[in-house]
C-alpha cells in the first residue's frame, strides 16, 4: 500500500459504531454513552438499522457491552486526567470519536490524544473527518503504524513522552493477536512512568459466556475468519491478570461484566445488559 492510501475501515470498527448509534436510537435513557459521530463518520446509508447485525433485540447485550467499555474507559481518561495524567493513547483506535465529543474536556485538561492505527483506515478516517468539517485539534496525533514493525517508535516520533504518566485504552483488540503480541504489548506500556494505567477488552472463552450468547460469539468467529481476520486469542480473568504481572505491571484489577452492570445498568427496566463474553482488565505501572 502507497503511502496516503486509503482503505476503508473493517467491518468490526464500522459495526461498533453502528451499534453505539443504535443505543441511542433504540434503547431508553439513560444513556451509558451518546455518540452519533461515529455513525456520520460511517456513512452507512439509509438502510443501516436494517442490516441484521443491527437487530436490536439479536444485538442486545453485544451492544450493551460495546457502550459499556466505551463509557469506562472514558470514565477513567477523565478521572485520571483530572489528577494530572496528560496522555491518552488509543491503540487501534478505528472510528473512536473520543476526540470529537470531549474536545472541550480534553482541552480544559490539557490531554494530548493519540490515535494509533493502520495508515489506510486511518486516512480514510480523516477525510470523513474532513468532509463533516470535524477540525482535528493541535492536541490530537494521528499515528499511522504497521503493528507488524515498529509502532512504539512511531508513537514516541509522535509526541509520546514515556517519562510521563499516560493512559493506554485497547479496546476490541486482543482477540485478534497472538498471546505473543498480546505479551509484547504488555511489557511496552509497563515501561512507561510510574502512574500509567493501561486498560484493555479481553474475550472469554465461548463456554464462559451466558448460553444465550453463545451462538452469536460462534457466528462472530466464523465471520472474522473469513474476513482475514481470526479472533486468536481468548482468556479467563485468572489469566489475564497474571500476563499483566508478568509483563511488569505492579496493579492488576478485572472489571467484569457484573461490575459494569453495577455501575452503568442497575436503574434500567428494558433488560439491557452487558454479556461477559467481553471484560476488561486495567494494570497500572
Amino acid at each position: 500500500m502507497s503511502v496516503g492510501e486509503e482503505i476503508a475501515p473493517e467491518h468490526t470498527a464500522v459495526r461498533v459504531a453502528l451499534w453505539r448509534a443504535l443505543h441511542l436510537r433504540a434503547d431508553a435513557p439513560p444513556h451509558v454513552i451518546e455518540d452519533e459521530v461515529g455513525l456520520r463518520i460511517a456513512d452507512p446509508g439509509e438502510g443501516w438499522r436494517e442490516r441484521p447485525d443491527m437487530d436490536v433485540d439479536a444485538t442486545r447485550r453485544t451492544r450493551a457491552s460495546i457502550v459499556a467499555r466505551a463509557r469506562f474507559v472514558e470514565d477513567l481518561v477523565g478521572e485520571l486526567a483530572e489528577h494530572g495524567v496528560g496522555q491518552y493513547v488509543v491503540l487501534g483506535a478505528g472510528l473512536d470519536t473520543f476526540a470529537q465529543r470531549r474536545a472541550a474536556d480534553a482541552e480544559r485538561l490539557g490531554l494530548r490524544v493519540f490515535e494509533v492505527d493502520r495508515p489506510g483506515p486511518q486516512a480514510w478516517k480523516r477525510r470523513r473527518l474532513a468532509g463533516l468539517g470535524l477540525e482535528i485539534p493541535e492536541w490530537l496525533r494521528f499515528v499511522p503504524v504497521d503493528f507488524e514493525g515498529d509502532w512504539w517508535g512511531r508513537l514516541t516520533e509522535a509526541g509520546l513522552d514515556p517519562a510521563r504518566p499516560a493512559v493506554v485504552a485497547s479496546a476490541g483488540v486482543t482477540m485478534y493477536l497472538s498471546q505473543d503480541a498480546v505479551t509484547a504489548t504488555f511489557r511496552l506500556v509497563a515501561g512507561l512512568a510510574p502512574g500509567s494505567t493501561f486498560v484493555t477488552t479481553f474475550l472469554r472463552p465461548v463456554e464462559d459466556v451466558e448460553p444465550e450468547q453463545q451462538a452469536q460469539l460462534r457466528v462472530a468467529m466464523e465471520g472474522a475468519r473469513a474476513g482475514g481476520t481470526p479472533f486468536l486469542s481468548f482468556y479467563r480473568p485468572a489469566r489475564i491478570l497474571a500476563l499483566a504481572r508478568e509483563a511488569g505491571f505492579h496493579q492488576t484489577r478485572h472489571v467484569s461484566a457484573a461490575d459494569l452492570e453495577k455501575r452503568y445498568f442497575t436503574e434500567r427496566t428494558d433488560g439491557l445488559r452487558p454479556s461477559r463474553g467481553e471484560e476488561l482488565l486495567v494494570a497500572t505501572v
